[in-house]
């Protein structure tokens, strides 16, 4: 652990002692309901009538392995739920071994979306955020993306440069939205600060209930690709979460 996170964690003892306790369901709705809020509060600059643009970036650790094989088979939900939208292109990133970080092309097609998770092995290494965070701002500064999606259980890096990238993100109108798996509480005090800076949004969510997760994807797909007024007539027919993420809207 780097002497940034130690010096970090000082300050927030009693935070992090609560942190450390399992979440239980009534924390963890707690939690997406504020994700929701942050998500509804968002404004989407995005000319009318352009297609979406989601990067999705994902540690391919070790230890992401079955969180990976998850994903993999959530991730076609993201396309069926824009389509009448215009459409979303996606572009995969992640890291994984010894300095691994691949980027793949942008395509609106999930079937090639698929074969290249697919094609991915999970592979031991530390995590790579900063890379995630720089290639998003790289991105966005040649053609507009409106959304990162990242999806990560730990962070091993000094906290300091990623909050830096996140306020640079912030300012270029680019809201990174963390999906946490686990309860590590360093991760959890570093990507809610990463949300708060680029002006996105940070949720915890359980990797035993895949709905979950499909849910939350695929309401930050919908307003990648039309905004708070398509994200509304989304939950129409959409589950709890995406319903109360449109009743947030109304009230904003």
């Amino acid at each position: 652990m780097s002497p940034g996170l130690t010096h970090a964690e000082s300050d927030t003892t009693s935070d992090m002692s609560q942190d450390n306790k399992p979440l239980s369901e009534q924390s963890r709705r707690t939690e997406i309901d504020g994700f929701l809020r942050k998500l509804a509060a968002t404004p989407r600059t995005s000319a009318p009538g352009r297609r979406g643009r989601l990067i999705f970036a994902m540690d391919a650790t070790a230890s992401r392995e079955p969180a990976w094989d998850q994903a993999c088979h959530l991730q076609a939900q993201m396309f069926t739920e824009t389509s009448a939208l215009g459409g979303l292109d996606v572009q995969l990133c992640y890291f994984r071994g010894f300095q691994e970080f691949h980027c793949h092309p942008w395509t609106g097609d999930p079937q090639r979306l698929l074969g290249e998770m697919t094609s991915v092995y999970c592979q031991a290494g530390h995590t790579q955020i900063e890379k995630v965070l720089r290639h998003a701002g790289d991105e966005t500064r040649s053609g507009r993306v409106d959304a990162l999606v990242y999806v990560g259980d730990c962070v091993e890096e000094d906290p300091d440069p990623l909050w830096k990238h996140a306020g640079e993100l912030g300012l270029l109108g680019l809201p990174v939205f963390l999906f946490h798996e686990g309860g590590d509480p360093v991760a959890g005090r570093v990507f809610r600060e990463i949300a708060r800076l680029s002006r996105g949004a940070y949720c915890p969510f359980d990797a035993t209930s895949p709905q979950q997760l499909r849910d939350l994807l695929s309401a930050v797909a919908v307003y990648a690709a039309g905004g708070q007024r398509a994200l509304t007539d989304f939950s129409r027919g959409a589950g709890d979460i995406v319903q109360r993420l449109a009743r947030q809207i109304g009230k904003d």
